[in-house]
């Protein structure tokens, strides 16, 4: 509810949301759009979208003046075109699954909210019809965060319909959030891939200015309908300029600000390739090629062991916590350690001692493995006496690979193997997500 003050102002005035108003106070005079009055806003402040797309708030205090310049139309909605076929351009698959890069604001609450569909998003974009013949497919609408291993079953299943229907690659929208995890999942989960796999998202939703949705996309689509990845990936802003997109490579991306446009960064490794402004790409390190559909079709393996559960060591931490992940049935652990692969192993204190916690769970039968929560460079067991007791106690330490995506790797591994060939297999490379030798520069992109 408005204050006393401005519902009389706005009952005198005939004013309603979407009506061009002009507010005067001592300090300020505001001409524009007046917003609906949101669930979370201040009773005396209005909300007023400016002639450039932005938003202000305004304090309706003793001595304002609100006055109606014109009656609006109400807050206007999306309008929507439909995917049509051209003559000559290959097929890709648009696997819509929610995210900000699919929406707007919600003038209920104030906030981003996921209402668009595709179809709106594609009368934004109407460049996407001159790179592809698109086929938008729409199995759910949810928040990145709300994403589990459910979810990545239903998209990976989707990926390899996709591709024996005859797309020449995929696209993937979605938040970002949880984009990491979703492309470490599907890198496991699909073999044979006859095109790439491109995820995108948005970092700002499409309905703002200063939105990422539209580029990010349009280079998306490009991959996936010209280039020869047969890999998963993350196209999203190299720099926060609409310059240049990135490719990343799906076990090894990583999402580094919470809402800068160029998060995702590659984490040792190099990008797969970039394109531009003008949609050209540029290739920049080996890749996996795309598996020829006469060779093999591609395929989803998606069986996945949900109880795995990655925890960090850090300062006062209790291991107890790793009994009470064995008594609750979990099948492994993904411990992101400090620095090489370490923990609190000589700590005079004894009920902060790890090594008989994790031997514990180890005779039940649960896999651990050990990453770096240093993010670059990588583990190794051989250069500190305790981390050699961890590795024979049979702690698995994960090369260079991140804990986000060792937590997927070994997920998937114990839904599909068992515990011994999960164990013998998390340090072996599956989808490029562990390389063989770490090089000095591989943070630069």
């Amino acid at each position: 509810m408005y204050s006393e003050p401005i519902a009389r102002a706005l009952e005198s005035g005939g004013i309603s949301s979407g009506d061009v108003v002009l507010f005067e106070s001592e300090k300020q005079r505001v001409e524009g759009e007046l917003m609906p009055k949101t669930e979370v806003g201040r009773p005396d402040t209005l909300v007023i979208k400016l002639g450039n797309g932005y938003n202000v708030g305004v304090r309706y205090a003793k001595g304002a003046k609100l006055k109606l310049v014109k009656k609006g139309t109400g807050v206007p909605k999306f309008p929507v075109a439909d995917a049509k076929s051209k003559q000559g351009l290959p097929k890709v698959t648009l696997v819509y699954i929610g995210g900000t890069i699919g929406s707007k604001i919600d003038y209920k609450t104030g906030g981003v909210h996921m209402l668009i569909k595709p179809g709106e998003l594609l009368y934004e974009v109407p460049e996407l019809a001159e790179i592809a013949n698109l086929e938008i497919k729409n199995p759910f609408s949810i928040d990145s965060a709300d994403i589990s291993y459910y979810e990545w079953q239903t998209v990976a299943k989707e990926v390899a319909s996709a591709f024996g229907g005859g797309a020449r690659g995929v696209v993937i929208t979605m938040g970002t959030d949880a984009m990491h995890y979703t492309s470490a999942a599907l890198s496991f989960m699909l073999k044979d891939l006859n095109g790439p796999v491109v995820i995108t998202g948005a970092q700002r939703s499409s309905d703002r200015g200063s939105s990422d949705a539209f580029f990010n996309l349009k280079c998306a689509v490009k991959l996936a309908a010209e280039s020869d990845i047969g890999e998963i990936g993350i196209c999203m802003h190299r720099t926060s300029s609409d310059d240049e997109c990135m490719l990343t490579r799906g076990t090894r991306a990583r999402k580094m600000h919470t809402s800068r446009r160029d998060a995702f960064r590659p984490i040792n490794d190099r990008p797969i390739a970039f394109v531009d402004e003008k949609l050209r790409i540029r290739y920049n390190s080996d890749y996996s090629k795309a598996v020829d559909r006469k060779e093999a079709r591609t395929t989803s393996h998606t069986k996945f062991e949900p109880k795995v559960a990655l925890i960090q060591s850090h300062p006062n931490f209790d291991p107890e916590i790793i009994d009470l992940y064995a008594r609750k049935g979990y099948r492994g652990i993904i411990i992101e350690g400090t620095g090489l692969g370490n923990i609190p192993g000589s700590t005079q204190h004894k009920d902060m001692l790890w090594m008989s916690h994790l031997e514990g769970a180890m005779k039940k039968g649960i896999v651990i493995g050990m990453t770096s929560q240093c993010l670059y460079g990588r583990v190794n067991s051989n250069v500190y006496r305790l981390l050699r007791l961890i590795s024979n106690l049979g702690v698995v330490y994960c090369e260079d690979m991140l804990p986000e995506t060792a937590l997927v790797k070994l997920s998937w591994l114990l839904g599909n193997h068992t515990p011994e060939e999960a164990r013998r297999m998390l340090p072996v490379q599956i989808a490029r997500e562990i390389k063989d030798r770490s090089e000095t520069d591989e943070f630069l992109v």
